[in-house]
C-alpha cells in the first residue's frame, strides 16, 4: 500500500479489537470521506487517551497517514508488538439478513474483491471482505450501509487478499462464515 489514504486504512485495521468500536466506525468514516485532517487530530489523541503503543510498523503507518512533524507523535506509546486483547467470532446461525444482502450487492460490484465472510463478536456483526480497491472507500459505504439497516457501531475489516491477517482479524476469519467468493477463487 502506498499513500496517506493507504496508510492510515492499514493503520486502522490494525487498531481493529485495541480502540472501541464506536471510534474505530468514525474514523474509517472520515477516512472514507476524505477527512484525513481531521484524523490526523484525532488518532494520536486517542492512542494516548486509550493508552494504545504502537509497533515501529504502526508508527510509520501513523507517520505516513498523519505527516511526520505531528507534534503528539513523540507521546504515542511504544509497543513492542502489538497487544491483542482477546476476542471470541462465531459465524452465528448464517442466516443470510437482509442487512448481509445489501452488503453482499455491494461487495459482488467492488473492483478487486475476492471474498465476503461475517461472525458475531458478542452481538455486534462484523463483516470481513478480503480484496478490494481503494479498500477505505468500501468500508466507509459498508458501514453506512449497515448503520441504515439498524446497526449503531458497523465493524467493517476491508482486508488485503495476501499476507499475514493481525490476529484479531486471524481469529474472526477463523471463526467467520463465508457469505460469497468471486467466481475466480471458486475455480482455484
Amino acid at each position: 500500500m502506498t499513500g496517506p489514504d493507504a496508510a492510515c486504512h492499514e493503520l486502522l485495521l490494525r487498531l481493529a479489537g485495541r480502540l472501541p468500536d464506536e471510534l474505530l466506525w468514525r474514523m474509517r468514516d472520515w477516512l472514507a470521506d476524505g477527512g484525513r485532517e481531521v484524523l490526523g487530530a484525532t488518532v494520536p489523541r486517542e492512542l494516548l487517551r486509550h493508552r494504545v503503543g504502537l509497533t515501529d510498523d504502526e508508527r510509520g503507518l501513523l507517520e505516513a497517514a498523519v505527516g511526520s512533524t505531528h507534534p503528539l507523535l513523540d507521546a504515542v506509546l511504544p509497543a513492542s508488538a502489538p497487544h491483542e486483547p482477546p476476542a471470541a467470532f462465531r459465524p452465528g446461525d448464517r442466516t443470510v439478513d437482509t442487512p448481509a444482502l445489501a452488503v453482499l450487492a455491494v461487495v459482488r460490484s467492488h473492483p478487486g474483491c475476492v471474498e465476503l465472510r461475517q461472525c458475531w463478536r458478542g452481538s455486534q456483526r462484523v463483516v470481513l471482505v478480503l480484496g478490494a480497491e481503494r479498500p477505505w472507500e468500501l468500508a466507509g459505504t459498508l458501514q453506512r450501509l449497515l448503520r441504515a439497516h439498524g446497526d449503531r457501531t458497523p465493524c467493517v475489516e476491508v482486508l488485503p487478499p495476501h499476507g499475514e491477517p493481525p490476529a484479531y482479524h486471524q481469529a474472526a476469519i477463523i471463526g467467520s462464515a463465508p457469505l460469497w467468493r468471486s467466481a475466480a477463487l471458486v475455480g482455484a
